[in-house]
């Protein structure tokens, strides 16, 4: 009897324990739903290497905070000098291989890689430089 008295005593231990986790995760607020997400810049994309990840390729030397720029490809600056029609930049890193087929430039847009939106900032960004 005693034993099943410890056993009995466990129970609702556990039961007010688990009961208290419970209300405690129902009424807790998790961080991602109380702040606001930060809209995703163009600079954030090219800088981020599950995306546009430009810096492994173009050195950005008008950007302070670009670390670790590749020297593989063309500098980043000057690029509405270099791209009067900011179209044609747009185009190019849309898909870069309809002007060059050899270029090994990822064809961003005809791959999927970057949403049309993800394009357009990057278009942005990348035009300012």
């Amino acid at each position: 009897m005693r034993k099943l008295h410890h056993i009995a005593a466990a129970c609702a231990i556990s039961a007010i324990m688990l009961s208290g986790t419970v209300l405690a995760q129902a009424t807790a607020t998790p961080a991602a739903a109380a702040a606001p997400q930060k809209e995703e810049t163009g600079k954030d994309i090219a800088f981020n290497n599950r995306k546009g990840n430009c810096l492994a390729c173009h050195g950005m030397p008008t950007v302070p905070d670009a670390q670790s720029t590749g020297l593989y490809g063309p500098p980043l600056i000057a690029m509405s000098a270099r791209f009067p029609n900011k179209a044609q930049l747009r185009a190019r890193i849309w898909d870069a291989t309809a002007f060059n087929p050899s270029s090994t430039m990822i064809p961003f847009g005809k791959h999927g890689v970057l949403t049309e939106a993800e394009i357009d900032k990057v278009t942005d960004f990348v035009y300012g430089l």
